[in-house]
């Protein structure tokens, strides 16, 4: 797997949505951020750091996860399950998929009862939600 292979197949899972954060990194979030949504994927685009890629595993699967080789705690996550990849082949990509798809639903079956409910709504009701949340959180972080 690599990035763009990673980016394409992440975005087929529901009510994902990516961002840019932190410099180079990329961010995938079930649900809006704007809405309450929680990251559960992260790869590092500029190659710096310990892992390509890092992800919640849960608590059942973070110690299992942990015995192969390239997989490690991931940096300031590890003590909420999240492991990291040192290199895209540590696990083979059948396994790394199914992985990420355990990744969203659990964080995605954690999200509060309000941004379930925003993204139950009808894709336009939705999407203009969204815009309107997204123009005042922009609002107040030009306040500051």
């Amino acid at each position: 797997m690599d990035v763009e292979r990673l980016r394409e197949f992440l975005l087929k899972l529901p009510h994902v949505e990516e961002t840019v954060q932190w410099g180079e990194t990329l961010v995938f979030w079930a649900g809006d951020k704007a809405i309450g949504g929680k990251m559960f994927a992260v790869t590092n685009l500029d190659g710096v750091g310990k892992g390509v890629l890092s992800f919640h595993a849960g608590a059942e699967r973070y110690s299992e996860l942990l015995e192969n080789e390239g997989v490690i705690p991931a940096p300031y996550m590890a003590r909420i399950y999240w492991v990291c990849l040192e290199r895209w082949d540590a696990l083979p990509e059948r396994e790394l998929r199914e992985l990420l798809e355990r990744a969203h639903e659990l964080v995605f079956a954690k999200l509060p009862k309000k941004t379930k409910d925003v993204l139950a709504m009808p894709v336009t009701q939705r999407r203009k939600l969204i815009a309107e949340r997204r123009k005042v959180l922009a609002s107040q972080k030009k306040e500051r």
